[in-house]
């Protein structure tokens, strides 16, 4: 279910990134950014390196600028994926299941802090969770899925909320055809709106680990995380 594109391009972790801080919610250590005071709130689920990763903070502050509370909890608990270890021992002892009971319990902290709509966006590991969020409208109002992994089609015949997935043109772990795949399931639920976008000259993982100095690569990612902030104005409001 995993392979060498999962773990590609790893990222130098920085407890100390971004202009947020990292507080307890529903359980987790997790970095928060963005004024308390908005009841307009967005959860990121990281890929495998977790939430110390500087460009998923850096998408944090910037999704937070827009007036959003933004939380990017610390799904795998002090222990992300360490680059050059076994990916399928990881995995046993991270599993995406432990993921979405972990999310549900960040949404009810929120929800008791009084917000009133959530979006949510998963990026490769992340995006199972996400969906698994999306399968009920008791906890997101919108959904985004960047470069998802471990999915398949049938997640998709129970999503209940508008959902987005960004791909990539030369993702080998959910390639076009999967994601097109997706999409024909979404549009036979007419109640759901949805978005698909397919990234030419693009690989797995390339919304957040790029290399800064490649022009075309930071227009890339940029496009993404401008997509998906658009679906969050689109859908989550007062």
């Amino acid at each position: 279910m995993s392979g060498p594109q999962c773990c590609e391009n790893p990222p130098t972790l920085d407890p100390s990134a971004g202009v947020g801080s990292v507080v307890e919610l529903g359980g987790l250590n997790s970095y928060v950014t963005g004024s308390s005071d908005s009841n307009l709130a967005i959860l990121l689920a990281s890929d495998v390196f977790g939430f110390e990763a500087p460009n998923l903070r850096k998408i944090a502050d910037k999704v937070a600028a827009n007036g959003y509370y933004v939380v990017v909890p610390d799904f795998f608990y002090g222990d992300p994926y360490v680059s050059g270890s076994s990916t399928d021992d990881w995995l046993q002892e991270h599993g995406t299941e432990k993921g979405f009971e972990d999310a549900k319990s960040v949404i009810a902290a929120l929800k008791s802090k009084g917000i009133s709509s959530i979006g949510a966006a998963g990026y490769c590991w992340g995006a199972k969770p996400v969906v698994q969020l999306a399968q009920s409208k008791d906890y997101i109002e919108a959904a985004v899925l960047l470069h998802p992994s471990f999915l398949t089609g049938d997640d998709f015949k129970e999503v209940k909320v508008p959902i987005a997935i960004l791909g990539a043109e030369l993702d080998q772990l959910t390639p076009p055809e999967i994601i097109k795949e997706f999409e024909e399931i979404l549009s036979s639920q007419s109640e759901v709106d949805y978005f698909v976008k397919i990234f030419p000259g693009v690989g797995h993982g390339w919304t957040i680990r790029y290399n800064d100095e490649d022009e075309k690569a930071v227009q890339s990612a940029e496009e993404a995380y401008q997509d998906m902030l658009n679906w969050f104005i689109k859908n989550i409001k007062n």
